[in-house]
């Protein structure tokens, strides 16, 4: 029995056939392959050319799906290339050559016409000389490689793509550049959304990580002399070191980056090119866009997969098989056919070409793995499913090498090759079997390098039943697509339903109310880890490199997180990227499981104030306290407590606990924790207060509020970063700052509790209008804003409080903050405290965030008094003393909640939403179906889910696929 026993085809299969792959009167896959497999036997000899069309559409209907460029264009009379990515290089002039490098502006013409012929493009931008270097034939200063990578991103969004879609890019730049700060940084606000980005890592950089060593960041260009001045030198190899960093921060930098915004991704340069089959002839500095293909200078990825779901035989029985036989005959009539695309597509550039000619690369994988794995009856997340992986990559290898040295034997080697050292010196090819390297040597080989994963995204819509992306497990069982309509059909939506190809041949065989079995899960049921040591499994029988995007859920753990590329390092893989939703690329403001409304969400304008609007409100659910203030314990209670060491002093942390009663409690009983304080001289200001409101969220019976108040704090920055012991057993750790530090061991003896554990009643979060907080259009938006100055402690900063407009049941609006900030001179713990504070503002009941600032009215500090007015209503003029800064910034968030009329002066609420009410149950998303997630706007809905999932776009609210692979 095979994969496909009489399984109808999907409705959104023909609709994305026909829209991106169809031409002409083509309505069938077949059709289409017939049209693939007569351009691409054009290379063959005439007398031989009918007998090959047979052979690729016979490769095709088993199970091969040529890259989308071959299946759009092959065979038409569009000019478009049939290769879908290059690399292209810059340089640091303007237009001048040179060592045989395009200046920028003409890269940046090169990449343009590589862009409208349909090839996406990636660059290493390291040799644009720093922001500041000196200028000397204009006698100026650099803007650096950040500011030309905006040019480059404003001419990917002008040039259209073959006809249809925008250009892809991938921006790499040098760990030790001097601008490599500003890279990581540079997509932190949505900027260069054309891009994606990478850094280029090498193992010095990586060993002086581990080490906590100093890394020089240095560029041949001349510093300026304000840059010589400040400490910039000269090297004895000539390289400017313009300054030293420890490697820890920098690194720590990457993650947090990457945690917060899902870039920068990584690249390990020295793993990359000592692995390469030509290391003794190109140096690799970039990727393609989706960087499966680490290229040199016009270097070039030609791409096909196999759908790994054709060869399972008895798919879901006791005794599945996979057909091996059947695979490396595909694998070897592939090859075949991605030779030949070199030789019949049109080339955007001569360069390219010539770069294609010498070397003759191409890039066959696999797609389907995670179902087909699934109908093997094996769990992606255990050794058995790596291992059969790892067998099924080592037969692709051995089979496609086999067929490639048939090519040379009957067509020529590569014109670059040279056996002795192609097979020298650690690189992929001289791990390759004995057996295979013998018939190398004796028949040379036509490609130099052979394998590459990539992403599928359409053609796996189109071509594989929707079979799971690449290497990736599937992403959802199913899902709805909701796809815009043009006006000349009446515009609005059409509805398809899409369903993966495992799932629904399980259904097919079983029927609808089958269980699925234990194999069936899902991308965001495995840690990053567990997607990690699959590419870990597959990669060694790779040549050049795997597309792979680590997905994780927004609540994923920081500390389950930051080690992960180091983890990846470790693997000896050539790069990683990660994609966690998040507040930058955009929010989602409604916390209905599935978005109705497929309008986008957008700022309302009332004359001379601006401000974001939730269309839609969401049920009042509030949370339930176990104890709304401390409990009375006349008897004393046990407390847990650890030394926090700072560079600035220690002080004690001590956590609060009591044991926890009934059927949950245990037959050893357990305790629960319940309040967090801190003590001794030598606390950082402000922290106390943040300790009193983290207490109450504590109290919640909420353990998914309380991990997401922890996550909020383990990010927060301060003025430098420190290294301090954790426990149980005192091994130190990077912090970016005091409270980050003080989060963590507070989470750490939560986690001892069982305090974190997930699956439980979620009240407080149901109530959130918002997880994340509502992000701004372009245009902006008006917020309150008022300075505080506490003489006492020389303090000055302004409090700035942004506000969301929320609808009311009876049809009108209601203005509420939603988020709090600093700037100015203030304690840096007040960063941890406007976090907290952010999230309850976010709670709909607005009992909550009034009973978390009437507690801080009274939080005092020795010496930190002072005199300052009354906020008032009436505009009444008086002052009073305050006992601390804190108290003052409580009772003027108070203030605004009353001009708002939410509040009252006295911080009660003026509409009581039940704040002690118990919640209604909330309704669990069915196991393995597509949940919205908060990412940047969709071109198709407007909604501001679209993620990067498996290597493409991919939006969760109306299921739009981004046309990769």
């Amino acid at each position: 029995m095979s994969s496909t026993t009489d399984l109808p085809v999907q409705d959104i299969s023909s609709e994305v056939l026909i829209e991106k792959y169809a031409k002409g009167g083509e309505q069938t896959p077949d059709e289409l392959r017939e049209r693939v497999a007569r351009a691409l036997a054009q290379a063959e000899k005439p007398a031989e050319r009918a007998k090959w069309t047979a052979a690729f559409l016979e490769a095709q209907q088993r199970g091969f799906v040529p890259a989308g460029r071959i299946m759009s264009a092959a065979g038409t009379e569009l000019s478009a290339t049939l290769i879908n990515c290059f690399v292209q290089p810059v340089g640091d002039s303007i237009a001048t050559p040179e060592d045989g490098v395009p200046g920028i502006y003409t890269a940046l013409t090169e990449a343009a016409e590589t862009m409208r012929r349909g090839g996406g493009v990636g660059y290493d931008f390291s040799r644009i000389r720093p922001m500041g270097a000196w200028v000397g034939s204009t006698r100026s200063h650099a803007s650096g490689p950040i500011s030309y990578m905006r040019v480059f991103d404003r001419s990917c969004e002008t040039v259209e793509s073959a006809g249809s879609r925008r250009g892809a890019q991938m921006g790499v730049l040098r760990c030790d550049h001097p601008d490599i700060e500003a890279f990581i940084h540079a997509k932190d606000e949505g900027d260069l959304r054309n891009f994606n980005i990478s850094i280029g890592v090498t193992d010095a950089f990586m060993e002086a990580v581990q080490a906590d060593g100093m890394v020089e960041l240095a560029h041949k260009a001349q510093p300026s002399a304000e840059q010589i001045e400040a400490g910039a030198y000269q090297r004895g190899d000539g390289q400017w070191v313009y300054r030293k960093v420890r490697a820890r921060e920098l690194w720590d930098q990457v993650m947090r980056s990457t945690y917060d915004h899902a870039e920068p991704g990584v690249l390990f340069l020295d793993r990359i090119n000592a692995d390469n089959n030509l290391h003794y002839c190109e140096t690799i500095a970039a990727t393609n866009p989706c960087a499966e293909q680490p290229l040199p200078p016009y270097g070039c990825c030609c791409l096909g997969s196999i759908d790994l779901t054709r060869f399972v035989r008895d798919p879901f029985s006791a005794r599945p098989v996979f057909d091996e036989a059947g695979f490396a005959e595909v694998v070897a009539v592939a090859t075949r056919m991605l030779d030949n695309v070199l030789d019949v597509t049109p080339w955007p550039l001569p360069a390219q070409a010539q770069e294609a000619s010498n070397k003759r690369r191409v890039g066959l994988g696999f797609t389907g793995l995670g179902d087909a794995l699934v109908m093997l009856n094996l769990r992606y997340d255990t050794q058995a499913a790596r291992d059969m992986a790892s067998h099924i990559s080592e037969v692709m290898r051995d089979a496609s090498y086999a067929a490639s040295s048939d090519l040379a034997a009957e067509r020529g080697s590569f014109p670059l090759f040279n056996a002795d050292l192609y097979l020298s010196g650690g690189s992929f090819a001289s791990r390759l079997p004995q057996g295979l390297k013998d018939k190398i040597r004796t028949q040379g080989l036509r490609n130099s390098h052979l394998l590459s994963i990539a992403p599928t995204g359409t053609i796996s819509l189109a071509f594989a039943d929707n079979a799971s992306n690449g290497i990736e497990p599937a992403f959802s069982w199913t899902y709805t697509r909701k796809k815009r309509l043009p006006q000349t059909e009446g515009g609005g939506f059409k509805e398809y339903a899409v369903e993966d190809h495992a799932w629904r041949l399980y259904r097919h065989l079983f029927g609808a109310d089958a269980p699925l079995s234990d194999a069936f899960v899902t991308a965001l049921e495995l840690s990053a880890a567990d997607h990690a040591s699959m590419v870990a499994a597959v990669a060694p029988y790779i040549d050049t490199s795997i597309s792979k995007t680590v997905n994780v859920p927004a609540d994923y753990p920081y500390e389950d997180f930051q080690n992960l590329y180091i983890q990846a390092w470790q693997s000896k893989l050539k790069g990683l990227a990660t994609y966690r939703p998040n507040s930058v690329l955009g929010s989602v403001l409604s916390v209905t499981p599935e978005v109705k409304q497929p309008e986008p969400l957008r700022a309302e304008v009332d004359g001379t104030n601006q401000r974001l609007k939730v269309e839609r409100l969401p049920q009042a659910v509030v949370a339930s306290l176990r104890w709304p203030s401390r409990p009375d314990m006349p008897g004393g209670n046990p407390a847990w407590s650890y030394l926090i060491q700072h560079p600035h002093g220690d002080f004690a942390l001590f956590i609060g606990e009591l044991p926890l009663e009934g059927p949950d409690a245990g037959l050893f009983g357990r305790n629960l924790p319940f309040e967090v304080w801190v003590n001794g001289a030598e606390q950082p200001r402000g922290l106390s207060a943040l300790a009193k409101t983290l207490s109450m969220d504590l109290r919640t019976n909420d353990a998914a509020w309380l991990r997401l108040k922890l996550d909020a704090l383990a990010t927060v920055a301060e003025e430098r970063a420190f290294e301090m012991p954790m426990p149980p057993s005192g091994e130190k750790r990077l912090f970016p700052g005091v409270v980050a530090a003080t989060a963590a061991v507070i989470r750490w003896r939560c986690e001892q509790l069982g305090a974190l554990q997930e699956g439980g009643a979620t009240p407080v979060v149901d109530a959130m209008f918002s997880r994340n907080e509502p992000r701004t259009g372009v245009s902006g938006t008006l917020a309150w804003a008022v300075d505080v100055d506490n003489p006492a402690t020389n303090e000055q900063f302004t409090l700035t409080l942004k506000e969301v407009v929320l609808p009311t049941p009876d049809g009108g609006t209601v203005t509420r903050p939603c988020a709090m900030g600093f700037s100015g001179n203030y304690p840096k713990a007040l960063d941890g405290l406007a976090r907290l504070l952010s999230l309850d503002m976010r709670v709909m009941d607005p009992g909550w965030i009034a009973m978390k600032l009437r507690k801080l009215l009274n939080v005092g500090e020795p010496l930190g008094h002072f005199m300052a007015p009354v906020p008032s209503l009436n505009g009444e003029r008086r002052q009073q003393v305050w006992p601390s800064t804190v108290a003052y910034v409580a009772r003027l968030v108070i203030h605004r909640y009353a001009m708002l009329g939410i509040l009252d002066e006295a911080g009660q609420p003026l509409t009581d939403m039940g704040l002690l009410q118990t919640p209604a149950p909330k309704l669990a998303a069915a196991a393995g179906t597509l949940q919205v997630q908060a990412g940047k706007p969709c071109p198709e809905c407007g909604n501001a889910t679209m993620i990067h999932k498996d290597g493409c776009d991919f939006c969760t609210a109306c299921g739009y696929v981004g046309q990769c692979g």
